[in-house]
């Protein structure tokens, strides 16, 4: 639940009661966020001033566009580390990824190449242009695998908001529903932010995130914390950011 502030000088909605931010793409030069380490810092700031006190960055594993490893993110996230360190910056920084759901994934899950949050639930997405045919298999091995799927921004799924009731089958699987921020604000246009709203008032989102990848990602929702309709949505909203990951 957010809280808020009462003196006007000060942004009416403040993140530190979601606490974690659990979804970014803040490791440099590795996928389609950030590109420099400046840029990193400039993002990890942003997110510390909107008063998040942890982040767990989640860099795409996609084998067709970003065949990153789970080797590669632990020494980006080292990496980072050093700067932030070397920058005065101090906040706890953990990586686990974004991974698309096809057959790159099922091997990595067969080969237990896996980078989990909390050694226990896993970010899973799919293509915008329609779930894959083998969408249960992959969630179902995930599961016999050990681990939770926490679906990415579900409400960005076009083709599931005229079947609303795929999202309750989810649910029914055990997948975890997260929500971009930025998606209630109408960041992603007024389709996205009407399912979005809808996924809220039906209590069937668990957690939410960022999804920042760049600069006009933080100006946005710097320029959008007196929302007053994300203000309304979200203040009697409790997620479970804090509690499953470890604040």
């Amino acid at each position: 639940m957010f809280n808020f502030f009462k003196k006007k000088d000060k942004p009416l909605l403040d993140f530190s009661g979601v606490g974690v931010d659990m979804h970014s793409h803040l490791i440099p030069g590795i996928d389609d966020g950030v590109k420099t380490v400046e840029e990193s810092l400039i993002l990890i700031r942003g997110l510390q001033a909107l008063g998040f006190q942890k982040i767990i960055t989640t860099p795409h594993i996609y084998k067709e566009h970003y065949p990153n490893t789970k080797d590669g993110i632990l020494r980006g996230l080292a990496e980072l580390k050093i700067a932030l360190k070397e920058a005065n910056i101090s906040i706890p920084i953990e990586a686990s990824a974004e991974y698309f759901m096809d057959d790159h994934y099922e091997t990595l899950l067969d080969n237990n190449d896996i980078l989990p949050f909390m050694d226990k639930y896993v970010l899973v997405e799919m293509s915008f242009f329609g779930a894959p045919p083998k969408l249960e298999e992959y969630l179902f091995k995930t599961q016999i695998k050990g681990y939770t799927p926490i679906l990415a921004h579900p409400e960005r799924y076009l083709f599931y908001h005229n079947d609303f009731e795929q999202f309750y089958e989810l649910k029914e699987k055990g997948v975890l529903l997260q929500l971009n921020i930025a998606s209630i604000m109408g960041y992603y246009g007024k389709p996205i932010k009407r399912i979005a709203q809808r996924l809220l008032k039906e209590k069937l989102i668990d957690v939410i995130g960022t999804d920042m990848h760049h600069e006009g990602h933080l100006s946005y929702l710097q320029s959008n914390l007196n929302h007053q309709e994300c203000q309304l949505i979200l203040s009697s909203y409790e997620t479970k950011n804090a509690k499953i990951f470890g604040l």
